[in-house]
């Protein structure tokens, strides 16, 4: 009875969309979708708001996705430019520009469908769509096959949508707490079904339990999502969470932590700013599937969400982007290319949000604006820290709102030849803002940085005696 109500469910999203980009308004056709299809008010309205939300997060995505593939294409002439000046790699050349003329046809369909207000939606996923023009290399034996799966995927869930005014905060499906203590659902089923209501007995979550029963004692909405996989039915319920007390706070100092792809570096300091102590946390997503990599995530999370509480300090993150850069990833060395494409922070950001919420951890976002220049700068070498946890102390400290100011007049960097560039600051301008001066030490310390291995001969480890009039290199 569940696998026909959510065959139904997905027809019914199906023909509602091809209405809604005939014209017609969703709202106008309810009561020709009630008689039409079989279905309840509620039900109508659960796949409306679904099919709806689709809808908008692809009008939300589609500037996005034209800014990613001008950057894209932008990066991609630059590298086909690079590899006809040699002659040779004539392969490598063809392929490339196979490549950008594919993107310059992508864009041109999405600046053709944001112009028309077309909205283009593949139910059952494209990945499994596409998958019907290679059967054998997609695991199908035969095109019927395919049919069968990209059928079932495209009707393998359905979403009954609640309200805090119904029983149970769900008239569609009313939770009923049994003897035993686990819940048994009893779901309504569409007019066209041989039993008006399919009970599910013996539900237990293994997360959000005692939220769920909060949920249920104050008469919140609870809505639910019912998904069919290779496992089985599984049940989802989203309801609104109650906010706890903030247990962290900003007078006892911060932890800051500097995100990168292979690690996550946390930094402790008391609330002058002084550094009291940090950790790095190998957090390796690359090569991993997307359970494995959520799981990585998961406990790295929890590691720094326990330090948060354990110490009473909130978490400072900086504020990042890193869809321009995976885009822009069009000649750049191969390992760069596989960590950044890999790199999951979105999904870090949602994990540790979601976390700190449930536990009344307070995180504080930042700009990242010259955080790991300041880091080299003031703490590395001073502290004899890594680059990256002195990262981490500059975020901590912009979030309490501290000094940025320079702590020395001379620098030591350390280089990837494992010896250190030394050089001068310039004098700060105090009338302009202190990103201004970070701004000109950025300059410098990629100048610092790159003239060892600019200047250096390969396959040797002689270090030459000065890099530039400010700049000096000492084993």
């Amino acid at each position: 009875m569940l696998r026909q109500y959510a065959s139904l469910f997905g027809y019914v999203e199906r023909s509602l969309f091809a209405d809604i980009q005939r014209g017609k308004n969703a709202h106008d056709l309810k009561s020709v979708y009630l008689v039409r299809f079989g279905i309840t008010a509620r039900q109508f309205n659960a796949l409306r708001i679904q099919l709806q939300g689709k809808i908008r997060s692809v009008r939300e995505l589609l500037p996005l996705q034209i800014e990613d593939l001008k950057t894209k294409i932008k990066k991609a002439k630059k590298t086909i430019a690079k590899i006809a000046k040699k002659l040779r790699r004539t392969n490598q050349l063809h392929q490339k520009r196979r490549r950008l003329a594919r993107l310059e046809h992508r864009l041109k369909q999405l600046e053709r469908d944001r112009k028309e207000g077309r909205i283009r939606i593949c139910f059952g996923s494209k990945k499994l769509f596409r998958a019907q023009f290679y059967p054998e290399a997609n695991g199908f034996k035969s095109h019927a096959e395919w049919k069968a799966a990209f059928t079932e995927a495209r009707s393998n869930q359905f979403f009954v949508l609640g309200s805090k005014d119904e029983t149970a905060g769900c008239q569609g499906c009313v939770a009923l707490c049994e003897e035993n203590g686990s819940y048994s659902l009893r779901v309504r089923l569409p007019h066209t079904a041989t039993e008006k209501y399919v009970v599910v007995s013996g539900i237990r979550f293994a997360y959000g339990q005692e939220e769920f029963e909060e949920a249920l004692a104050c008469g919140r909405a609870l809505s639910y999502r019912f998904l069919r996989d290779a496992e089985g039915w599984r049940v989802f319920v989203a309801m609104e969470a109650s906010p706890k007390k903030w247990i962290t706070d900003r007078r006892l100092g911060a932890i800051g932590i500097d995100i990168n792809p292979d690690q996550l570096v946390l930094a402790e300091v008391d609330r002058f700013g002084n550094f009291k102590g940090g950790e790095h946390l190998a957090c390796v997503t690359y090569g991993k599937s997307k359970a494995q990599a959520k799981g990585v995530i998961g406990e790295v999370v929890k590691l720094a969400i326990a330090e948060a509480i354990r110490l009473s300090k909130p978490i400072i993150i900086e504020r990042l982007e890193f869809s321009k850069k995976k885009a822009a990833l069009e000649g750049e060395g191969r390992r760069r290319a596989r960590m950044l494409s890999s790199f999951a922070y979105h999904q870090f950001i949602q994990h540790l949000k979601a976390a700190a919420f449930r536990a009344g951890v307070q995180v504080i976002e930042v700009n990242p604006a010259y955080t790991s220049t300041i880091g080299a700068v003031n703490y590395a070498a001073q502290l004899g820290i890594s680059v990256h946890q002195g990262a981490a102390i500059a975020i901590a400290r912009r979030g309490l709102g501290l000094s940025e100011r320079p702590a020395m007049r001379v620098v030591q960097l350390p280089t990837r030849k494992g010896d250190h560039g030394t050089f001068q600051l310039p004098e700060r301008n105090r009338g302009k803002h202190a990103w201004s001066f970070w701004a000109k030490i950025a300059r410098q310390v990629r100048a610092a940085l790159a003239a060892p291995v600019q200047l250096l001969p390969r396959r040797t480890g002689s270090t030459p005696a000065s890099l530039c009039c400010q700049t000096q290199c000492a084993t």
